[in-house]
């Protein structure tokens, strides 16, 4: 089904956001808009996935 190939697309995304973001936290001089704009992104995209999945039930 094209929305459950769409959650998984998104839920891919978002797990390379979220190691990204792991990533920056790690370095000694993180970006912290950087950070920011990473995180926000990673929120969008699970309101996204969540938005598919009540189309679902």
């Amino acid at each position: 089904m094209a929305i459950e190939s769409r959650i998984r697309e998104l839920g891919s995304r978002h797990e390379t956001l979220d190691r990204t973001i792991q990533e920056e936290t790690k370095r000694p001089a993180s970006d912290a808009a950087r950070l920011t704009e990473l995180k926000r992104r990673k929120l969008r995209l699970k309101e996204q996935i969540e938005g598919l999945r009540s189309r679902l039930h």
